[in-house]
């Protein structure tokens, strides 16, 4: 069973002081998890396909360049859509912000009650599809692909090991949670296939090697 933690104390008040807000709203119902990926088997069929390019460079990058986190609806953005969709008994205040709730992060076994304890991962982080081809989007495709509810690109993860993870991708990095890495491959895949970006020969080896066992 995963752990609960509670790293941050006094964030949320009692139920007495959080029934005492005046304007709770509650975002529509939970899907509790990214959009599904591509099946392994066409995660495969696509990676058989792919001829490795060499990686680029990190020149001119910045995250300012990947315009996040966009209004969703009303006063929510999409760090707060994710966070309800990926929780369970989610409760967000008048600024959309979450108050209370649970997440589980599936890429380290852990389970959170404290919004602040997750951070929103870019499953292709914005920095590796910089150097994967986005450096000759335009803005407004960067801005879609920072953003994107669509594809399952973005999740609510632990924050400590989101920013272990940095900007690596499968060939140096994978969730310590096993039973997740293949879904994550097959996300990853994905993510890469719907927005043509390349991928370097240790990054295509690593996925081929997941997707074989799934």
């Amino acid at each position: 069973m995963p752990t609960v933690y509670a790293r941050r104390l006094g964030v949320l008040a009692s139920a007495a002081a959080l029934a005492s807000l005046t304007s709770l709203v509650n975002a529509p119902a939970a899907q509790a998890a990214p959009p599904a990926p591509i099946s392994a088997s066409a995660a495969r069929a696509y990676l058989a396909t792919v001829t490795p390019t060499t990686e680029g460079s990190t020149s001119g990058y910045s995250r300012t360049l990947f315009p996040h986190w966009s209004t969703v609806s009303g006063a929510c953005n999409t760090r707060e859509t994710v966070l309800k969709r990926d929780g369970k008994n989610v409760v967000q205040d008048s600024s959309c912000a979450a108050v209370s709730g649970s997440w589980y992060s599936e890429y380290d076994d852990a389970t959170w009650t404290v919004a602040t304890d997750l951070d929103i991962d870019h499953v292709v982080p914005l920095a590796e599809a910089w150097r994967s081809g986005a450096n000759s989007w335009t803005t407004a495709k960067r801005q879609q692909f920072a953003n994107d509810l669509t594809r399952p690109q973005l999740i609510a993860v632990t924050d400590n090991v989101n920013q272990a993870k940095g900007d690596q991708d499968p060939g140096t990095w994978l969730p310590s949670r096993t039973a997740y890495r293949c879904t994550y491959a097959r996300m990853w895949v994905e993510v890469k296939q719907y927005y043509a970006l390349n991928m370097d020969s240790r990054e295509k080896t690593a996925l081929v090697g997941i997707l074989n066992g799934c």
